[in-house]
């Protein structure tokens, strides 16, 4: 089976698109935890609001994030690989339900971020090993 080299170029750059909006989402959620720390020790409405607003840049990210996965599985289509079975957008966009709605204490909060940033070294993990993928494809056919 002959591959097309531009669209193995074409499923990296997306794939990298994904490892860049990732680095993003985690360094938001990181920033989150730590103020979500120091809002649980006392620190007040500012704290408080500055963790709200770096989770709702996280959740704009992971809308990116979720819409660049559609696209990479498409592109992947094109070169014969798919997604691992268990990066499922579905799950993806459910994960991201659970970890931004009914926010109901400032525990709960740090609990989801730890579960987001988790999810988001997941999910970071299988795009790395479809990057990798891509790269031996490449390789493989000389290009």
């Amino acid at each position: 089976m002959s591959v097309d080299p531009k669209e193995i170029r074409e499923a990296k750059v997306v794939a990298r698109e994904v490892l860049a909006l990732l680095d993003e989402v985690e360094k938001q959620l990181k920033s989150a935890r730590n103020w979500g720390y120091y809002d649980m020790l006392g620190g007040g409405f500012f704290s408080s609001w500055i963790k709200h607003g770096k989770i709702d840049k996280a959740e704009a990210l992971l809308h990116k994030v979720s819409d660049r996965l559609r696209k990479l599985q498409k592109e992947l289509s094109d070169v014969y690989i798919g997604l691992d079975p268990q990066l499922k957008i579905t799950d993806f966009e459910r994960f991201m339900d659970i970890a931004f709605d009914n926010i109901l204490s400032d525990w709960l909060v740090q609990s989801k971020i730890r579960s987001s940033l988790d999810e988001a070294a997941r999910i970071r993990g299988e795009v790395q090993k479809v990057l990798d993928s891509l790269e031996r494809l490449e390789r493989e056919h000389g290009h």
